[in-house]
């Protein structure tokens, strides 16, 4: 008996797990253009993927501009005691964490009861925030190049500058060590960038009000963590915090709401109110106006 339970839910499982594969492909197919080539805030076309490749370019020419010098003072260097090189992972371990519960949340649909998002139309909020927030820092640490903190940007060390190209090739080549190793591009984090996005969009959709309270005390701890592993600046910290949560609600204020899928009132997703029905209000008006009349009338034949 517990073996036919079992073969049953197994079942019930899957044929629910392909039916959410068949709904987000579809969806997939109508918005594949907002979710990897149009920016929903303008007409103008641009490819997520291409705006990764422009920003890791960015990133890498600014180095070949970098000159390392003095660490500047910073107030984040004197409250903070420095974690040094052999503790420096523990910063990007836990913007791994982050990263991957984010993504392995927008997928919980699939296998889950509990179907309040789509995760296509979920991702298309998401990148266009990234993509408007990777514009802005492109802009604004090719504006003014400061002095690295970090360890290999430093006095003294080989990686603190590239030297000059010998073809186009090395320069539109992107390597992961280049990104690891990468300096110049402080103005402002780019860690902060996707954790703050993820919070902000769990914030708003997510259900446990527990994890909300925990994702948002992790980054609280990621941010302290950048600083103290000398990463970033404090300036870079901050500036992330206001910039992406002010570019996120001007997205949200612009783009419309995500369609609640349970199709009920929705206890997740805001709805757009509904305008009263001029039309109706007027018609209620005169049925109630009708009803008080004859009510009078019958009051004063009886007397």
């Amino acid at each position: 008996m517990s073996l036919y339970i079992g073969r049953e839910a197994s079942k019930k499982l899957w044929k629910r797990f392909w039916a959410e594969i068949t709904t987000e492909i579809n969806l997939l197919i109508e918005n594949w253009k907002y979710l990897l080539a149009r920016d929903h805030l303008s007409d103008e076309k641009q490819n997520f993927l291409l705006l990764q490749y422009i920003h890791g370019l960015a990133a890498r020419g600014v180095h070949y501009f970098h000159r390392p010098g003095p660490v500047l003072q910073d107030v984040g260097f004197f409250l903070l005691p420095e974690l040094g090189q052999e503790k420096a992972y523990i910063s990007e371990t836990v913007f791994t964490f982050v990263f991957i519960s984010f993504v392995l949340w927008t997928f919980h649909p699939f296998i889950l009861k509990s179907k309040r998002i789509y995760t296509v139309l979920l991702w298309c909020r998401v990148l266009a925030c990234l993509v408007a927030c990777q514009i802005l820092r492109i802009v604004t640490f090719y504006s003014t190049q400061l002095p690295g903190p970090n360890y290999h940007c430093r006095e003294g060390s080989k990686l603190a500058t590239l030297p000059r190209p010998d073809n186009a090739v090395e320069v539109l080549l992107i390597v992961p060590r280049g990104i690891l190793y990468g300096c110049g591009d402080l103005i402002f984090s780019s860690h902060m960038i996707f954790s703050l996005v993820f919070v902000r969009t769990y914030q708003k959709y997510g259900t446990q009000r527990f994890i909300k309270q925990c994702a948002w005390l992790i980054v609280v701890i990621q941010s302290l963590l950048i600083i103290a592993s000398r990463k970033h600046y404090t300036v870079d910290i901050v500036v992330a915090w206001y910039t992406v949560n002010l570019v996120v609600s001007f997205i949200d204020y612009k783009l419309p709401e995500l369609p609640d899928r349970t199709g009920g009132p929705s206890l997740l997703l805001p709805l757009t109110k509904r305008k009263p029905d001029k039309g109706r209000e007027s018609q209620t008006l005169k049925w109630k106006l009708w009803r008080s009349c004859r009510s009078e009338a019958e009051n004063s034949s009886e007397w």
